[in-house]
């Protein structure tokens, strides 16, 4: 009688009295996560009510001190205090069964930061793992005492990383994982919520009719829980807008707004209202879109949620900048610049300033479009170095093992030497023998050694040749890289002896690829990419240098090209490019480039002969193309002549673009593109 009555107090919210012995760690798990859940929206409350039913066997010392600690921390990190939430950490790791539990709660505590949490959550998995053995997660949650909450929280921190690289296989192996674990755990919230995550990964391997079953199976699970109810269908707004259906986007996260305001959870519904802001951008509801941020922002401040609000302060940024309050838009990206860029999130922050850059772009800001412009090109670069630096990392741990093997089997033979020299002392009458056996059995050791040193040597050099030729080649396209050109033109800069760049640069841009990728996927964007590249390779010149400069962004070098021939070659890519559909996993799509192109040294009265360094030659190219980009994209623009009597005029005429071309200091050449149907 007194054990059920204790069950029922610790079920009821608000009770007033602790239990005076240990309950069933069952219900007692429960009633910590379901505490811990109502704390995202709630801190301060359910603090209140962790301390009030703090019970006794959960003082210093106790067994199931761990998780009561663990719930006090979580709760402490939903009220922003890190601090404290720290200090349970540290409590925790002076517990044998709190490590992995404080390993969680760190990788905790740094996602709220807005920083990569995957060494801390995979610290945190490892340890778990001996009790939450993967395959049997029934029998783990039954029998070995697994403790699958912490588990499926260490597995969706891992997974949300995986997803943001790109690692679409991998993420789905550890969703799968944390389904079975909150399947196991009888845990409706979690697999509610499992359910959701698994159809996003789905719909972004091209799975939607697998990815709409999974969120059907969601919101079967979500019955009658208001708070798993708005966050499947928020996972059901990601699905539709990725598959092209704004509408039914929008609807989704409306729908999911109204659950969490039912369900009075305000940092939910924040949450909620900065997705809204990107589905009312989607369809041009760019003042709505505007509302529904500033009324979120506070909340997710007040709640220290800084993934939200970075995100919302870069959308609200792109917000000002359509409706052209740009004062208000820079004041937006200057707060963005607060949070600064996690080197794992290198990827997701080169698509924001690409799409700053186009919409800068449509406002008529070149400057700040070429300036997020470079920016992106920086964080692809620094992406790129720490893939290169990656698969450097592994040949050298290759090698480094076959160099520890082969002084291992030295060692081995040594003895083997040694063994025989006292087994020739025993022999006495055939010591010449033996000494000469040793001596011959030692130049052919030695030989043999040098003969698989120097195989070894002549493989790595071979491996670091090709690795370095590799660094130097895109793999998509098998242009050259960046990397390629930069090493030419600083060669070229060393030959020139300070005379200045020589040469002819064409910078071309695909334009919507965006689109493309969201409307038909990216195995469609990568099939445009490749044919683009193949057909502006096959346009230009034997000796002229094609360079993949970055995502849909290509870079031709044309030495000693006269500018006459150098539009005739402008003209020839794009009709090349838009002048016949390219076939993609989806079916034939008619794409088309934008192009700006200019030779070198500029020429026009007072320009000619004007010499620049190569970097500052491809701005001009840059400046040309965003100049064709605003005109309505399909076109080459190029300069024919600038007139500008030193450096200083010149770069005064750039950070001015448009109007040193209304005053006729730059004459620009137009190409229109191929005609579309």
């Amino acid at each position: 009688m007194k054990r059920a009555v204790l069950l029922l107090a610790l079920a009821c919210v608000g009770a007033a009295a602790a239990p005076v012995t240990a309950p069933d760690p069952v219900a007692e798990d429960t009633l910590l996560a379901n505490i811990t859940r109502r704390a995202f929206d709630a801190p301060e409350a359910m603090l209140a009510e962790l301390q009030q039913r703090w019970p006794t066997h959960a003082e210093p010392g106790q067994p199931r001190e761990a998780a009561w600690l663990m719930a006090r921390g979580r709760v402490l990190l939903a009220a922003a205090r890190a601090e404290a939430a720290d200090a349970v950490a540290a409590q925790l790791m002076a517990r044998e069964d709190g490590v992995d539990r404080s390993w969680l709660l760190r990788a905790l505590a740094q996602e709220r930061t807005g920083r990569s949490a995957t060494a801390l959550a995979t610290r945190a998995m490892a340890g778990l793992d001996k009790r939450c053995p993967a395959g049997d997660e029934v029998r783990a949650v039954r029998e070995l005492g697994c403790d699958f909450r912490s588990a499926w929280e260490a597995l969706r921190i891992l997974q949300r990383e995986q997803f943001a690289q790109g690692a679409f296989a991998a993420s789905e192996a550890s969703i799968r994982r944390a389904q079975a674990l909150a399947t196991a755990g009888e845990d409706r919230h979690l697999a509610a919520l499992t359910h959701g995550m698994l159809a996003i990964t789905l719909q972004a391997m091209d799975k939607l009719d697998a990815a709409r079953v999974e969120l059907r199976a969601g919101a079967a699970e979500a019955a009658g829980d208001l708070v798993a109810g708005a966050r499947v269908r928020n996972y059901e707004a990601v699905v539709e807008r990725r598959a092209r259906d704004v509408a039914a986007s929008r609807s989704a996260v409306e729908a999911a707004l109204l659950l969490a305001e039912q369900a009075d959870a305000p940092h939910l519904a924040a949450q909620l209202r900065s997705n809204l802001v990107d589905s009312y951008m989607h369809m041009g509801m760019v003042k709505e879109a505007l509302q529904a941020g500033q009324r979120a922002m506070p909340v997710l401040q007040r709640f220290g949620d800084r993934y939200y609000e970075r995100n919302l302060h870069h959308n609200l940024a792109v917000a000002h900048i359509k409706l052209r309050q740009f004062d208000q838009a820079r004041a937006e990206l200057a707060k963005v610049g607060e949070f600064g860029t996690d080197p794992a999130d290198l990827v997701p922050r080169a698509r924001e300033l690409r799409e700053l850059a186009e919409t800068w772009t449509e406002a008529g800001q070149y400057k700040e479009a070429l300036t997020a412009l470079h920016a992106e090109r920086d964080l692809n670069s620094r992406a790129n170095e720490r893939n290169r630096a990656a698969a450097l990392e592994e040949l050298g741990r290759k090698y480094d093992s076959a160099a520890k093997q082969r002084d291992l089997d030295l060692l081995a033979r040594d003895g083997q030497l040694k063994d025989q020299q006292i087994a020739n002392q025993q022999l006495a009458q055939q010591v010449g023998f033996a000494v000469g056996a040793l001596l011959l059995l030692s130049v052919a050791l030695i030989g043999v050694t040098l003969v698989r040193m120097r195989r070894a040597q002549a493989r790595l050099t071979a491996n670091q040749s090709l690795l370095r030729a590799q660094s130097e080649r895109d793999p998509l396209t098998d242009l050259s890289n960046r990397r390629h050109f930069l090493a030419v033109m600083d060669q070229g800069a060393r030959e020139a002896q300070g005379e200045g760049f020589v040469g002819a640069l064409m910078m071309i841009d695909i334009d919507h690829f965006k689109n493309v990728n969201d409307w038909h996927g990216h195995a469609a964007g990568d099939a445009v990419i490749v044919e683009v590249a193949r057909r502006i390779k096959a346009a230009v010149r034997d000796t002229d240098l094609v360079v993949r400069w970055g995502g849909e962004e290509f870079l031709v070098f044309a030495p000693e090209l006269p500018a006459d021939d150098l539009a005739l070659m402008a003209e020839r890519i794009l009709r090349s490019i838009g002048g016949q559909p390219i076939e993609t996993p989806e079916g034939p799509l008619r794409v088309t480039a934008s192009m700006g192109f200019a030779s070198f040294p500029l020429g026009g009265a007072a320009g000619a002969g004007l010499r620049l360094h190569w970097e500052q030659a491809v701005n001009w190219a840059d400046m040309v193309l965003y100049k064709a980009k605003a005109e309505g994209r399909n076109r080459g623009v190029g300069i024919s002549a600038v007139e500008a009597p030193d450096g200083h005029a010149l770069a005064a005429v750039l950070q001015d673009f448009d109007a040193a071309c209304m005053n006729g200091q730059v004459r620009l050449r137009q190409l229109p593109g191929p005609a579309q149907p």
